[in-house]
């Protein structure tokens, strides 16, 4: 098998197991865990740029691009979301928050057209429209919005987009971000400490999952940017499926979290949007290079 689709098989599966992991986190605020998940992950991206020696790249490039906002706003938003989820994954939300990273996908194309002005063909349009008829099909049958899923599928795809304007890579971006962050979560650290109401040194294995917490965010990161420069981005694409599957297999089977008529309908609508989506593009990619090729 190719050695980039290995690579990216491991990156997603890492990252669908993260439920297991804040799940033995459990006891800790999931303010906290984040906390502790931007500051050692702050510390992981310093080791990796040093040993890539990127540091002055990344201040030519910070200092040289004007709109500065562009690459302080992401830190928000992933910041939001990684609070989002950890809290929803501990208060017992898991098949919620696969939903939101099945959707995330399409909500990025439907970005990329009101935002970036693409055009969708129509069966593109379709998956979209699939999708948000599984979203409503959820809230008047379940008769409560999915504010969750939506919340973290929004974050993630603006930050995406967000990115995807910005001239700093994926580890110079996360660097400055979670830097950005860390002004935040060091504050809330002392608070805790000062304030006695922290779980940091008062357990070995708590504190060694929180220091943990920012290598299972970084080192996927990595192994996923190589995966990329080694096959074509639509296989990614697909191959990205593999993350919020694990998470609602790992939500259903492993944590027995309820799966409910609303949801499985909701879910069914995403699923087949996503199966569109995705074959259609294989199909346009294929014809694409056919016609070259003529």
């Amino acid at each position: 098998m190719n050695r980039g689709i290995i690579l990216a098989f491991s990156a997603y599966i890492f990252w669908g197991l993260h439920p297991i992991y804040w799940k033995l986190l459990k006891t800790v605020p999931a303010f906290e865990i984040v906390s502790y998940r931007i500051f050692w992950s702050c510390m992981f991206f310093i080791v990796i740029l040093t040993m890539r020696k990127q540091w002055f790249s990344l201040f030519d490039k910070f200092k040289s691009y004007k709109k500065k906002w562009l690459l302080i706003l992401p830190a928000f938003l992933i910041g939001s979301n990684w609070l989002t989820y950890i809290w929803a994954v501990n208060a017992d939300f898991i098949l919620e928050t696969s939903m939101g990273y099945f959707i995330c996908p399409l909500l990025s194309v439907f970005l990329g057209v009101i935002v970036l002005k693409e055009k969708l063909r129509t069966i593109q349009w379709l998956a979209v429209i699939l999708a948000t008829m599984g979203v409503l099909a959820m809230t008047i049958i379940y008769g409560q919005f999915p504010w969750i899923a939506l919340f973290l599928a929004g974050t993630w795809a603006f930050y995406g987009l967000l990115r995807k304007k910005s001239p700093l890579g994926a580890v110079e971006g996360l660097f400055l971000e979670t830097t950005v962050l860390s002004i935040i979560s060091l504050s809330y650290i002392y608070y805790l400490t000062d304030t006695g109401a922290g779980h940091f040194l008062t357990d070995w294995s708590i504190s060694f999952l929180l220091i943990g917490a920012g290598i299972i965010s970084g080192l996927p990161l990595i192994i996923f940017i190589v995966a990329a420069r080694l096959i074509n981005f639509s296989l990614i694409g697909i191959i990205q499926y593999i993350y919020p599957t694990l998470i609602f297999l790992i939500g259903f089977t492993l944590y027995d979290e309820p799966l409910n008529q609303a949801k499985l309908i909701g879910f069914t609508f995403i699923w087949l949007a996503l199966i569109i989506y995705s074959v259609e593009a294989v199909l346009y990619k294929r014809n694409q290079a056919e016609i070259v090729k003529t």
